[in-house]
């Protein structure tokens, strides 16, 4: 399974972008997909997070102004990312958890994509 992210870039304060990450190979399902993202020197944080029915989460920071999404039947996730502020710039990385590719009931997990950076200027 690969995960391969896209959409990152540099934008304005108050610019949006949005992200996608596609997984590929032989996939069934994919129970969770998230974005996380990372500044230089400091932890990978979690950003967002969709199950596969579609249950989400959002950190404090980013709530009312990111919003993840997914297209199950492609195997992709997005990240819509709106108002955004130079304390967003960061790599973002996608994340997928519990994926099954064939054998019944085994689930594999700790699949990243190579992250793409997104820098927000004043």
């Amino acid at each position: 399974v690969q995960l391969q992210a896209s959409g990152g870039g540099l934008v304005q304060a108050g610019g949006s972008l949005r992200l996608s990450c596609s997984a590929s190979g032989r996939i069934l399902y994919i129970d969770v997909m998230s974005w996380y993202r990372q500044t230089p020197g400091g932890e990978r944080e979690l950003v967002a997070t969709q199950t596969f029915d579609g249950t989400s989460d959002h950190v404090d920071s980013v709530k009312g102004r990111f919003t993840i999404s997914r297209d199950n039947a492609k195997n992709t996730v997005f990240l819509q990312m709106n108002s955004l502020k130079p304390e967003d710039t960061a790599v973002y990385y996608c994340n997928a958890e519990g994926v099954r590719r064939g054998l019944p009931q085994k689930f594999e997990y700790g699949f990243w994509g190579q992250g793409t950076q997104v820098t927000v200027q004043e």
